[in-house]
C-alpha cells in the first residue's frame, strides 16, 4: 500500500499553499542526491517528496486526492502520481524550489540554475470513457485509440544557433546603477536549446505528426462518474531530442442501468410484487452486479419494506468495502379485475384480516427513508 503523501511531507490535512512547498523543500534538500551520493534509498525518498508535492501543491489534485486517496491517480504507469517518477522531471518542474540551496546547479541533471535549458513537455489530451455499472463494479482494462501528436519518424535536430544550445539569452544593459545582466528563454527554440534540423515529409514545421494509437486504460472498481484518471506519457509528444511527451486525462462517465440506481456505494433497486405474493410470501430471483442471488418474502410483507443484502453494493476506490444492495418492495395493485376476482374482493373489504392494522414497528415512509440515508 502507497504511503499516504501528508504522511511523507510530514504535515496535517489542514496545511496551506505555503506551508506544503516548505515542508516539500525542506524533505528535498534532506534527501537531495547531491547530498546523499550512491544512497538509493535517500534517492526513493527524494522521488517520493516530489510526486507528493505534485499533487499536494495542486489545488485540484490535492482536493481528488482527499476524496479519493491514491485511486485518484491509478489508471495508468508512470509519470506523477504513478510512481514512475524521473529525476529530470523533478527537476525541470520544481527546480526552483530548491532557490541556492546547491549553489543554482545541481550535478548530474545538466546544471538545473538560473540558466537552464527547458524540457519542453507536451500539451495534455482529454478523453471521455463510458462505463457499465457492472464494470464499475469489477474493475476494468480498456482499450481505447487515441490520436496524439508524435515526432515524425526521421526527424532529427540540432543546436539552436541564436543561443548556442543554452536555451537562454543573456543580454547586458548600461543603466545608472551600472552594468545590468538578464536571461530570458530564448525565443527560436522556446528554452529547449534545439531546433529542427532534418523535417520528414508530412511533418509540420516542428517534426510532427498526429499518428492513431491503441493506449490501454486500466480502471480501478468503484469510480464515480466525471472522476479523472491520469495515464502518464500517452498525451501530445512536443519536439526536441530531449522534451517529453505530455498526459492523458480519462474523464469516467458512468451509463445510466436498466434496472438499478446508484447512491455513492449503494445500488437500490424496485421489487414489483403481487397481492398473493405479499400475502402468501415466497421467494424471489434478483439480479445483482456480482450475479443472481434468491430472496425471501415473509407472508404479509408490506409495500414500502426494505430489504437489504450486505456487501452486494460497489466496492469504495478507497477500499474501505462495499456498500449495500438495497431492495425496495412495491406490491402491484391491478389496474383491472374480472368478475370473480371483483366478487372475491368485495367479500374481503369488510373482512378483518384485510383491514390496514399497522403495528408500532412498522415504520412509516418517512422514517424508512430516514434510516436509509442514515
Amino acid at each position: 500500500m502507497k504511503k499516504d503523501y501528508y504522511e511523507i511531507l510530514g504535515i496535517d490535512k489542514s496545511a496551506d499553499a505555503a506551508a506544503i512547498k516548505k515542508a516539500y523543500r525542506k524533505k528535498a534538500i534532506e534527501y537531495h542526491p547531491d547530498k546523499n551520493p550512491g544512497d538509493k534509498e535517500a534517492e526513493e525518498k527524494f522521488k517520493l517528496a516530489a510526486e507528493a508535492y505534485e499533487v499536494l501543491g495542486d489545488p485540484d489534485k490535492r482536493a481528488k486526492y482527499d476524496q479519493y486517496g491514491h485511486a485518484a491517480f491509478e489508471g495508468g504507469a508512470g509519470g506523477f502520481g504513478g510512481g514512475g517518477m524521473n529525476m529530470e522531471d523533478i527537476f525541470s518542474q520544481f527546480g526552483d524550489i530548491f532557490g541556492g540551496a546547491f549553489g543554482g546547479g545541481f550535478s548530474g541533471f545538466g546544471g538545473f540554475g538560473g540558466g537552464r535549458t527547458a524540457r519542453l513537455k507536451g500539451s495534455n489530451l482529454r478523453i471521455k470513457v463510458k462505463l457499465t455499472l457492472e464494470e464499475i463494479a469489477a474493475g476494468v482494462e480498456k482499450k481505447i485509440k487515441v490520436k496524439r501528436k508524435k515526432q515524425a519518424d526521421g526527424v532529427s535536430y540540432k543546436s539552436c544557433s541564436q543561443c548556442n544550445g543554452t536555451g537562454h539569452i543573456t543580454k547586458i544593459s548600461n543603466t545608472i546603477l551600472g552594468r545590468m545582466q538578464t536571461s530570458a528563454p530564448c525565443p527560436t527554440c522556446k528554452g529547449s536549446g534545439q531546433i529542427l534540423n532534418h523535417k520528414p515529409a508530412g511533418a509540420d514545421s516542428e517534426g510532427m505528426v498526429f499518428a492513431e494509437e491503441v493506449v490501454s486504460i486500466k480502471i480501478p472498481a468503484g469510480v464515480t462518474d466525471g472522476i479523472q484518471l491520469k495515464v502518464s506519457g500517452k498525451g501530445n509528444e512536443a519536439p526536441g531530442a530531449n522534451s517529453i511527451p505530455g498526459d492523458l486525462i480519462v474523464v469516467i462517465e458512468e451509463t445510466e442501468h436498466a434496472t438499478l440506481k446508484r447512491e455513492g456505494e449503494n445500488i437500490h433497486y424496485d421489487l414489483y410484487i403481487s397481492f398473493a405474493e405479499a400475502a402468501l410470501g415466497g421467494s424471489k430471483e434478483i439480479d445483482t452486479l456480482t450475479g443472481k442471488v434468491r430472496i425471501k418474502l415473509e407472508e404479509g410483507i408490506q409495500s414500502g419494506k426494505i430489504l437489504r443484502l450486505k456487501g452486494k453494493g460497489l466496492p469504495s476506490i478507497q477500499r474501505y468495502g462495499n456498500g449495500d444492495f438495497l431492495i425496495h418492495v412495491n406490491v402491484w395493485t391491478p389496474k383491472k379485475l374480472n368478475k370473480e376476482q371483483k366478487a372475491f374482493f368485495e367479500k374481503m373489504k369488510e373482512d378483518p384480516n384485510f383491514q390496514p392494522d399497522p403495528q408500532k414497528d412498522d415504520k412509516s415512509f418517512f422514517e424508512k427513508v430516514k434510516e436509509m440515508f442514515a
